[in-house]
């Protein structure tokens, strides 16, 4: 992924006004919602915001205090970046490409884990300036309840992207700081941490709120694609293009099961990537898509560059990409992970899986729609656990 960085305009005197004005009003709605506890109403003050002001209110916070920036035990860092040592690997080539986009905006990027613990920073960060190297340093708590409203406690909190200029932080110590952040979802949909961009007396640069998304948005598909897995399929609606950063990715195992999925494909398949009620199971893609899954892997296998059509149960259609991993596209490669039917989960979690599904249809005297239901899955499922025809 190419990253761009916005122009670092100058600081133009016609433009500080309409900025001056609305930090003003900005001012006034955070006075007033520490005074009198009400919520900000004003267009100036996003939603999030308010609600984050609100949540330090409860949590006892005064804006006044004077902010620490504790860094957590050494102890706790390395559990942390043992953790997370995954997203590390996979964040560190966005990151080297993320930090020269910006190298002339005086912004450096910090990535944290879900707790908001800084685990890495990279970029030109001033060491010269203590507001800058308070911050900057791994190890360092930069959660909502430790530093009051920031990026990073706000993308953690609200699970969205935020930009962030001076008196919007909550406490005082923090206004002269601006930051863009989103948070970083791992192959299961869970938050894992988020992505930071922080300059300290820096203009005002909202666009760099969709720079730090689409930065995420890279790390979790690195993060998916260095999983193993049997098979990629890039997704997407048709008519639009396949093989970029805007593809839904969806991987699966040599089973069919699903691995894992990108944000994007979580969107077009919105379906839950674990089997409710049987623990460790995963969803199959039988359940997602209503064609016989291993025609995704015939595919695969012989290279075909056209989509493939591709019926979810819904009656909406995508249209795909099916890609053996790089190791499994080798000629002469027997590497099982690219063949359907072998197992990848251990026997006795499968037959214990089938034990279960048998004894809900028998306690449900054969009645399968009524079995699926107290199991929490889908009539398919059923049949498929269980290899029967789809009856009535």
């Amino acid at each position: 992924m190419l990253i761009s960085a916005p122009h670092p305009a100058a600081d133009h005197p016609s433009a500080d006004r309409p900025t001056a004005d609305r930090h003003a009003l900005i001012a006034q709605a955070r006075q007033s919602l520490l005074s009198d506890g009400a919520a900000p109403v004003r267009a100036e003050v996003e939603p999030w915001i308010a609600r984050s002001w609100q949540r330090c209110l409860a949590r006892g916070l005064e804006p006044t205090r004077r902010v620490a920036f504790d860094a957590v035990s050494a102890t706790a860092l390395h559990h942390s970046q043992e953790q997370n040592h995954h997203l590390l690997r996979a964040a560190r080539p966005v990151l080297e490409q993320l930090t020269r986009a910006i190298a002339g905006m005086r912004y450096f990027a910090m990535l944290t884990d879900a707790r908001g613990i800084v685990v890495d920073v990279q970029g030109h960060c001033d060491r010269s300036d203590p507001r800058a190297s308070a911050i900057g340093r791994v190890g360092i708590d930069l959660s909502e309840a430790a530093v009051g409203t920031t990026a990073i406690g706000a993308a953690l909190e609200e699970l969205q992207p935020v930009w962030l200029h001076r008196g919007e932080h909550f406490f005082d110590d923090n206004a002269s700081y601006s930051c863009a952040g989103a948070p970083l979802f791992d192959p299961q949909g869970r938050c894992m941490g988020m992505l930071d961009l922080t300059g300290v007396d820096v203009p005002e640069r909202p666009e760099l709120r969709h720079l730090v998304a689409r930065s995420a948005r890279a790390m979790e598909d690195a993060l998916l694609l260095q999983l193993p897995h049997a098979l990629l399929l890039r997704l997407n609606w048709p008519g639009c293009p396949l093989g970029g950063e805007g593809d839904g990715l969806l991987t699966l195992d040599a089973d069919g099961c699903v691995v894992g999925a990108n944000s994007m494909a979580r969107q077009l398949v919105p379906q839950p990537l674990r089997t409710p009620g049987l623990p460790g199971a995963r969803t199959h893609c039988s359940d997602l898509l209503a064609m016989p899954w291993t025609m995704l892997f015939d595919a695969a296998r012989q290279q075909r560059r056209e989509p493939l059509d591709l019926p979810l149960w819904s009656g909406l259609r995508l249209h795909a990409l099916a890609q053996l991993p790089a190791h499994a596209r080798t000629v002469g490669d027997t590497h099982t992970a690219a063949v359907p039917g072998i197992a990848s989960a251990p026997a006795p979690l499968r037959e214990a899986e089938v034990a279960m599904i048998r004894r809900a249809v028998q306690e449900a005297r054969g009645n399968v729609a009524e079995a699926a239901r107290a199991l929490g899955i889908s009539r398919a499922t059923v049949y498929r656990k269980l290899g029967a025809p789809k009856g009535g």
